[in-house]
């Protein structure tokens, strides 16, 4: 038995020797290695945090002293020393998350958090913990690259200003986020890692002058007092200490005494400490050392001798060809820009940073710097395309509206991983932005069904400088090419069924294959349809009421949240048009949904060509029988949908 498999809990931890430590370091890396290599996930931060973690459930009692990871994509050795060593089916379905998860352990206390929040949690905790008289510490674990977002500060501002307040923060410190941390802060970090003699310096004067004869403890006093010029000699961490920090390191994250002996320290003082830690991503696995774009910062399945990827490619992705497509508009247009936070590789802008190194910015993780920044740029006369997933143009949500929108800027907004992303859980599924920015007035948005329209839709939005666009797409490789078949205004004809079409299908982004199988099912049925690709889904296209007009049926099918999204617009429009046609809307239930593959994920929430078929039909089924009842009442146009339209909305439960 390893020394790993012994472990099942913190308390376990508290009586292995030194060299047991060391040993179970090894196991971890090991662990990790192979069995990431298998389901794929975050490998390299967790390499990089195995002697921090065990340090710190060395000397706090978790649950009762309370750890918080910053985004948790490092918390599988937490998971390992929590108990949960089986990771066959990490981050997928029915096995463990990838974050932090309540539902999993009491030792999770924020789970699938974005990141730059955990001081703020932090703070809370502590201040409750405070209130109500409890004893017990908080820590908070937080990134280099987490640190450059502006809700880590607005937290350390607050945590620093009360002096009397216990708080732990550890910076986890390996000069990256996904790549090379970047900023003002960066470069501060930078300088104190290469100035990490001022702890050697202090208890060296402590220890010969404390054996000085007479003047040595006064002189000592003396110069402990005036500490603070002292330090900045050695090291410039008066950033920390001037907001009201104990700043503690830097410190080897890697020497598990060193950091233990820190912790220690942060726990006998009666307020908030930093103490920063200096570690490796990717440590201890030479192929991740090696990588250096992000070095492993996230794999798929694969060999973990040679590091070839073994799952099957599924041809080109949505974020290679968006990668393309902007360098060959970049080519062309020298007024095109780019910005990311903290994504460069992710979101496919590293080639345009090769080729134009001036015209692009990685702000780091502030993506409300990032669409603020990008107003600036548009009012300063060039136009900014804005890179980042979709499930963080959340944050920007009030910058985009009142800088963006309100000053009607030129702004192209790409959304990477938009939808079900599947693995990564409920944070990171990029399932509102049709929703919440439909509110945003003159923001265009379009959702490419597949390469070619991508490019298109690309440089249509690029092409518009008098107001914000936006251009999503989903995590998954590209499929086929979708040919229209017809125009109808802007909107794109893919399928029309021979005689009387009784279903319009309006099929959204990526759903325009699932939209068209559909169509061959029901038109099995001897259910005739008509599939549009709207393209650009906001605003709704004009000619959309009359096109649904000629049908008895409209059916929306989006990878987004009903509540709110397309389907609610095209409602809205044809109630706007007194075209009192039913519509249905197939979409993401407004639930969080969990972990699983994108496919599996998919088919549970009935985005299945076979789901969408079936309850077309059970819904026209509905429909022709209430139609025999003479003494029904008509239905009533109100808000856009009539009552019968609502009671049709799609549901997870079965069909009445």
């Amino acid at each position: 038995m390893t020394i790993l498999e012994s472990i099942r809990g913190p308390r376990d931890l508290k009586a292995l020797s030194e060299a047991e430590l060391g040993e179970l370091s090894d196991d971890i890396r090991e662990f990790l290695v192979q069995m990431v290599a298998r389901t794929g996930g975050h490998l390299g931060p967790n390499l990089g945090v195995v002697e921090l973690t065990i340090a710190l459930h060395r000397v706090f009692e978790s649950p009762v002293d309370r750890i918080v990871w910053d985004t948790g994509h490092q918390s599988y050795v937490h998971k390992l020393l929590t108990g949960r060593q089986d990771f066959s089916k990490l981050r997928g379905k029915g096995g463990l998350s990838g974050y932090p998860a309540r539902e999993e352990s009491e030792h999770d206390i924020v789970e699938n958090s974005h990141a730059s929040t955990a001081l703020g949690w932090a703070d809370g905790l502590a201040k409750a913990r405070q209130v109500q008289g409890e004893k017990g510490h908080v820590v908070a674990v937080i990134g280099d690259g987490a640190l450059t977002g502006g809700m880590a500060w607005e937290a350390l501002n607050n945590i620093a200003a009360a002096k009397d307040r216990p708080l732990i923060v550890v910076v986890n410190d390996n000069e990256r986020s996904y790549a090379p941390t970047i900023g003002g802060l960066a470069n501060h970090l930078a300088t104190l890692r290469t100035t990490d003699g001022y702890e050697k310096v202090l208890a060296w004067g402590k220890d010969v002058l404390q054996r000085t004869p007479v003047v040595g403890n006064t002189v000592y006093e003396a110069l402990h007092g005036a500490k603070k010029g002292f330090k900045d000699a050695f090291a410039p961490q008066g950033l920390f200490e001037d907001l009201g920090l104990k700043y503690v390191g830097p410190i080897d994250g890697h020497d598990i005494k060193a950091v233990e002996s820190a912790l220690r320290r942060a726990k006998r003082f009666h307020g908030p400490v930093l103490i920063h830690c200096l570690t490796e991503k990717g440590r201890g696995y030479e192929p991740a050392l090696a990588h250096e774009e992000d070095h492993f910062h996230t794999v798929g399945v694969m060999d973990p001798l040679t590091c070839e990827p073994l799952a099957p490619s599924g041809g080109p992705s949505w974020t290679s060809v968006f990668g393309d497509e902007i360098v060959r508009i970049g080519e062309e247009r020298d007024d095109v820009v780019a910005i990311t936070a903290a994504m460069l590789h992710p979101v496919g802008l590293a080639k345009f940073a090769e080729r134009f190194p001036d015209r692009v910015w990685d702000v780091g993780i502030a993506e409300q710097h990032a669409a603020v920044s990008a107003a600036g740029l548009a009012t300063g006369g060039v136009h900014p395309v804005v890179a980042v997933y979709a499930t963080f143009l959340n944050r920007a949500f009030d910058q985009l509206l009142m800088d963006v929108a309100l000053h009607r800027c030129g702004v192209t907004f790409v959304l990477d991983r938009a939808g079900v992303t599947g693995a990564d859980g409920p944070s990171h599924n990029g399932m509102w932005d049709m929703s919440v920015l439909q509110v945003v007035p003159g923001l265009r948005i379009a959702a490419p069904r597949d390469a070619d329209q991508l490019r298109a839709q690309l440089r249509e939005a690029v092409a518009v400088d008098d107001a914000p666009t936006l251009v999503r797409f989903p995590k998954e490789s590209v499929g086929p090419e979708i040919p229209a078949v017809d125009r109808v205004g802007g909107l794109d004809v893919l399928h029309r069924s021979p005689g009387e079409a009784q279903v319009l299908l309006v099929a959204v982004g990526v759903m325009a294959s699932v939209c068209l199988q559909a169509a061959e099912l029901l038109q099995a049925r001897g259910v005739g349809c008509t599939v549009v690709d709207p393209r650009w889904v906001k605003p709704v296209d004009p000619h959309l009421p009359g096109l649904a007009a000629q049908h008895r049926l409209v059916a929306v099918v989006e990878d987004n949240s009903r509540a709110g999204g397309v389907g609610a617009a095209v409602a809205l429009a044809l109630g706007d048009d007194d075209v009192d046609v039913p519509v249905r809307r197939f979409g993401i239930p407004e639930q969080f949904l969990a972990h699983a593959k994108r496919s599996e994920v998919l088919a549970d929430i009935g985005l299945t060509p076979v789901e969408v078929a079936g309850r077309i039909s059970a819904s026209l089924a509905v429909r022709k029988e209430r139609c025999k009842e003479p003494e029904a009442a008509p239905a009533t146009v109100q808000d856009g949908l009539s009552e019968e339209r609502q009671e049709l909305q799609v549901s997870k439960e079965p069909q009445e």
